[in-house]
């Protein structure tokens, strides 16, 4: 999920661990354990010249099982030695601050996995990508009770009950509205395939994801052999089916088997994409696994990664959004949230 929460969710684990032997300085390493794994995005951009590779790189290995173990103990050793000094010798041990970073980097992963995005959880032993599409990337309801939570607690002494009545209540309330999600989830899927029969869509497969900051308006999209049909549907709507149904042609002017990057990008978008050429020879990749979003030139694909060739291979522009006005398409979003 977005930065703040996993912030938010680190804190809390750090909070859980050592929060009664250490006080406010458990949230702020807790938080430095939840930020970690995101870290991702700058050593991509060490690691590879081509920036299809530095965005494949994200949510992979350090989104990992096996880097959260490995990290806990790295990170654990080395912060106890710094932190076991002076006035604070034997305060804690070297066990506490492994299993604080275990947890915070751990529950990072595992959060993202929930997401349409996903994570590479098993890596390296498999690229697996484990997406439940059950919450958006970014959705306050999630993160602002957890975050308010977070605040009041750190405003309690260490040893009270109260600041453990918090953490609980933060956990508690993020948790159960997780599991609201996961319901959901199983009902717009159910919704999503009768509304296909009512189109009589003959579809092979099909993905479903609430659209941005809610869980209220969902995006459906089905593939056949030749078109995309893609639709929207908000809890609120009268009608208790999908709507606005826009049939997209599964363009392929890059084949995989001319561009091992278009490959991975496929692999990328779970096969829900396609290639478009432009004007002076680039190519677009629109991913629709994500939401159309609405622009006053109709709707859009919002994550349109624009490609270049370079010598063997494909590179990409830095990636930006096609949204003419963004106020525009915040207001569109909220007035299809509030149903038709």
């Amino acid at each position: 999920m977005d930065s703040l929460t996993q912030i938010v969710l680190g804190a809390a684990c750090g909070e859980a661990i050592l929060g009664r032997k250490i006080g406010n300085k458990a949230l702020l390493f807790g938080a430095i354990g939840g930020t970690i794994p995101d870290l991702d995005v700058f050593v991509g951009g060490l690691l590879y010249n081509n920036e299809i590779d530095a965005m494949l790189f994200h949510r992979g290995f350090m989104h990992s099982i096996f880097f959260a173990v490995f990290a806990a103990f790295l990170f654990g050793w080395l912060v106890h030695k710094l932190y076991n000094s002076g006035k604070r010798i034997d305060s804690t041990t070297q066990k506490d601050w492994i299993s604080l970073f275990f947890w915070s980097l751990l529950t990072h992963p595992i959060l993202d996995c929930f997401t349409p995005y996903g994570t590479q959880l098993f890596s390296p032993i498999s690229d697996y990508r484990v997406a439940l599409n059950n919450i958006a990337v970014a959705d306050p309801i999630y993160t602002v009770p957890f975050l308010l939570s977070m605040i009041i607690l750190m405003f309690f002494k260490r040893q009270t009950n109260t600041r453990r009545i918090w953490l609980k209540i933060g956990i508690g309330i993020s948790s159960a509205y997780l599991i609201f999600t996961l319901g959901n989830k199983l009902y717009i899927d159910s919704v999503f395939k009768s509304s296909m029969a009512a189109e009589n869509i003959s579809f092979y497969r099909f993905s479903t994801q609430p659209s941005i900051l809610n869980n209220i308006l969902w995006y459906g999209i089905a593939e056949t052999d030749s078109h995309y049909h893609v639709a929207f549907y908000s809890l609120m709507d009268t009608s208790n089916k999908f709507s606005e149904w826009k049939k997209l042609p599964k363009t392929r002017d890059l084949k995989k088997d001319d561009y091992s990057d278009i490959k991975d990008l496929a692999w990328f978008s779970n096969d829900y994409y396609s290639v478009d050429k432009l004007e002076d020879g680039d190519y677009l990749y629109k991913d629709l696994r994500y939401p159309l979003v609405k622009t006053r030139k109709g709707y859009r694909a919002v994550f349109n990664l624009k490609l270049f060739k370079t010598e063997n291979r494909l590179d990409m522009k830095p990636f930006a959004p096609e949204m003419d006005d963004f106020s525009y398409t915040i207001n569109a979003l909220w007035v299809r949230i509030n149903g038709i």
